[in-house]
């Protein structure tokens, strides 16, 4: 099994590109579904959840050809099977997404109960509750859910009583072929969420309220394909900064775009950054200084993203002064906590919170990832640590950073992958 051996190092300098973003590739790649002609999808992320969720479609007889840079044509005409069994559906959470889709297109679909990351309870009630309120009949069946709408789906005004990414996701898209309209309330807004809007509204889906909390569809008869390039990944584009700025040191991340991640950008200047912005690009600038340590609490967007408390726990690890973290979506989020700590952090975990008191260097242990973000605060760890880090099970990096030891590698981290 791969590992990732790091060795501490000095401030981190240079310019690297930002992927396109997972989160927003995989609910679109489901969203193809609907179409009736070939759709073509660009800037998706060379990732191992974007290549399970091919290997889903194609499991289902999905016709998939790939160009080089990863430039992906979509037909669903050949699609055959209406089923997204246990073997794929197991190892990533996002596989739920395709429910939604084969739903109202072809009025069947058997998924199994999805997998993922460790990070605990994350139920699909909002989603099968909201399908059944548009008409769907759906049973619990070993494992899987059994859904059918024979009659197709028909529209309705559906209140989430959680914010729901995923949620959202699925019955925003089995509105759009439902029969009239669909109106769902307390909507989640992340910028994921916007994209695949905008993809829909391209193959000719109506939607109002892209952005707010209250999303109106309108049902149509047809979607069609179309061309369309994926939203920057705000997740490693604030990963890679918090990165340069816990080791003291410059960037640029570029091709991905400042307004999708203001809250990130706004506690790194609490931390002392100073950050220049361009239309398509961020630069970072510690000035040789040490970051101060930052409060942050994680709540849904526009809020302070769940997916980046634990990079901002690894920096306040080496800041000045004492921070505090306060996880409120998930409720084991915060276990890279032990693993920080191995290295010489001083962290103390109370609940879901944890309170950072900051020291000057880490010290390199072999360390374990236990998520995918988790495995992120790992690395950047292991970058202000003296001596060598290993990192381990970092199948979890690969679910969500495309290239990481090179673009760590470009901006001067001594950084490899090691087979042991």
């Amino acid at each position: 099994m791969d590992k990732l051996l790091i060795s501490g190092c000095g401030p981190l300098d240079g310019d690297i590109r930002i992927s396109g973003s997972k989160n927003a590739a995989l609910p679109i790649l489901a969203a193809a579904i609907l179409a009736e002609t070939p759709v073509n999808l660009s800037n998706l992320p060379h990732l191992k959840d974007v290549t399970t969720m091919l290997a889903l479609l194609r499991s289902m007889g999905v016709g998939i050809t790939i160009a080089e840079n990863m430039l992906v044509e979509i037909d669903i005409s050949s699609m055959n099977e209406f089923e997204a069994p246990y073997d794929l559906v197991r190892t990533m959470r996002a596989s739920i997404l395709v429910l939604g889709p084969m739903l109202a297109r072809f009025g069947k679909a058997d998924v199994s109960f999805p997998g993922g990351c460790a990070i605990g309870s994350r139920p699909v009630d909002i989603h099968l509750k909201g399908l059944e309120s548009m008409g769907a009949h759906i049973e619990v069946d070993g494992g899987y859910i059994r859904a059918t709408a024979p009659n197709g789906l028909k529209g309705a005004h559906i209140f989430m009583d959680v914010v729901t990414v995923g949620g959202t996701e699925n019955l925003l898209m089995a509105a759009t072929l439902a029969k009239g309209k669909t109106i769902l309330e307390n909507a989640a807004r992340e910028p994921e969420i916007v994209d695949l809007a905008n993809f829909l509204v391209a193959m000719g889906a109506k939607i109002e309220g892209i952005g707010t909390d209250r999303l109106t569809i309108e049902g149509v008869a047809h979607l069609k394909g179309c061309h369309y390039r994926v939203m920057p990944d705000r997740i490693e584009t604030g990963t890679y900064l918090v990165a340069a700025a816990a080791s003291r040191g410059r960037i640029t991340v570029r091709d991905t775009h400042a307004d999708i991640l203001e809250a990130v950008i706004m506690k790194l200047e609490e931390a002392g950054a100073k950050i220049t912005l361009g239309d398509d690009w961020i630069a970072l600038d510690m000035e040789g200084k040490r970051p101060k340590a930052v409060n942050l609490k994680t709540a849904p967007y526009p809020a302070f993203p769940t997916d980046m408390q634990s990079q901002f726990t690894a920096m306040n690890a080496v800041a000045e002064g004492t921070g505090t973290v306060v996880e409120t979506i998930f409720e084991n989020r915060l276990i890279q906590v032990h693993e920080l700590n191995r290295m010489g952090a001083q962290i103390k975990l109370e609940g879901n919170t944890c309170i950072i008191t900051g020291v000057e260097r880490l010290k390199a242990a072999p360390v374990m990832a236990s998520d995918l973000r988790a495995s992120a605060s790992l690395v950047i760890a292991g970058l202000v640590a003296d001596g060598d880090t290993l990192v381990d099970r970092i199948y979890h990096i690969d679910r969500g950073y495309e290239c990481i030891e090179e673009k760590f590698q470009a901006l001067g981290a001594t950084i490899r992958r090691v087979a042991q």
